[in-house]
């Protein structure tokens, strides 16, 4: 069955441009002109939304923000003639998954469009590996029952604070999270950690990672995240 796509704008060129390139690409596109009317259609199931952010009534940040807030995690990508570093720090802060500038390439978004299908698939596959005790991204197999870390096919030996970092950034990946949410993960009962030491046991998860170290990204001003966009799978 054909990806579904919601797009959100109220420049009906646009929009018209989009379904018209989208559909060409095998996807299954419905528009909405307007927050208020995407609001209506998201009872029905969507792989992703391109969302414009300046638009009368509610605007894409505020519907963004509602949707995060009410437990929608369908990834999003803002298409916006607001491209000011601030701009896409409060794409990013509200829940966003991408930020393309307008005018825009058609060519891109459906790069930008396919990358965020792709990643979300792959993160489905890997939180119901999660439910079957391991999590298994290529040559790397984190398994939570055992506590223990294999990579081609060697066992990885971790403190037990390294396998918590790991586990968590694996479990969630391509999700951001801050210094201070690891601490209150990972360190809720030691009191006084500092975001030094987050990171001081970061680099030596990374280290012992070896080649694969490169998985665990920081993102500068935000924190950590596990890329797997690193990682062939």
């Amino acid at each position: 069955m054909a990806e579904k796509i919601l797009i959100v704008d109220d420049d009906r060129n646009i929009c018209e441009i989009l379904e018209f390139n989208l559909s060409n690409e095998g996807y299954q596109v419905e528009c909405a002109y307007s927050g208020e009317e995407a609001l209506k259609k998201l009872a029905s199931h969507y792989s992703l939304i391109l969302l414009d952010v300046m638009m009368g009534g509610i605007s894409g940040y505020k519907m963004a923000e509602k949707l995060r807030k009410d437990n929608n995690h369908i990834p999003i990508i803002f298409l916006t003639a607001k491209d000011t570093e601030n701009d896409m720090l409060t794409g990013f802060s509200v829940g966003g998954d991408d930020y393309i500038s307008k005018p825009f390439s058609i060519k891109e978004v459906i790069a930008r469009v396919k990358a965020i299908i792709k990643r979300t698939k792959s993160t489905e596959e890997k939180e119901n590996l999660v439910q079957q005790g391991q999590i298994i991204y290529n040559n790397i197999v984190i398994d939570l029952e055992a506590k223990e870390l294999l990579i081609d096919g060697n066992n990885i030996v971790l403190t037990k604070t390294e396998f918590e970092l790991l586990t968590l950034l694996a479990q969630k990946p391509d999700k951001i999270l801050s210094r201070d949410d690891i601490i209150k993960i990972v360190w809720h009962e030691t009191p006084y950690i500092t975001e030094r030491t987050v990171d001081v046991h970061i680099a030596r998860l990374r280290k012992k990672m070896g080649k694969y170290g490169s998985a665990i990204v920081n993102r500068s001003g935000y924190g950590y995240k596990f890329n797997t966009d690193e990682i062939e799978i």
